[in-house]
């Protein structure tokens, strides 16, 4: 189930309210589109810190430059587990994945909860 985002910028969730909102559908697109940044992101840091270019990148884990390029784009979505991991083996590196919490229950959740009981 996907959950309203909250952030410290006020203009930012004011643009989060309008495009997103309430729409459940809208709000799971955002954060699979938050995974794809991510990835992006993860995969360009790691090339960036070994001092590769994205040929050398791919030659190490034989694919094509044009291929890390799309993976270090945000807007790809062909993100995958195996493909990461494969980078960050070559790059001697060990991926990890975590599972963590969406949102804590808020203070007066909690204490509405306490107050059933």
């Amino acid at each position: 189930m996907a959950t309203k985002r909250r952030f410290k910028s006020g203009a930012v969730q004011e643009l989060y309210e309008e495009l997103v909102g309430e729409n459940p559908a809208a709000q799971e697109e955002f954060e699979e589109g938050l995974v794809n940044i991510e990835a992006a992101q993860l995969i360009y840091d790691m090339r960036t810190k070994a001092g590769l270019s994205q040929r050398a990148l791919a030659s190490k884990i034989g694919t094509s430059a044009s291929a890390i390029n799309r993976l270090e784009s945000a807007d790809y979505e062909g993100h995958t587990i195996g493909m990461v991991r494969r980078i960050a083996t070559a790059l001697n590196r060990r991926l990890e994945l975590r599972a963590v919490p969406i949102k804590a229950a808020s203070a007066k959740s909690r204490t509405a909860v306490k107050a059933h009981r």
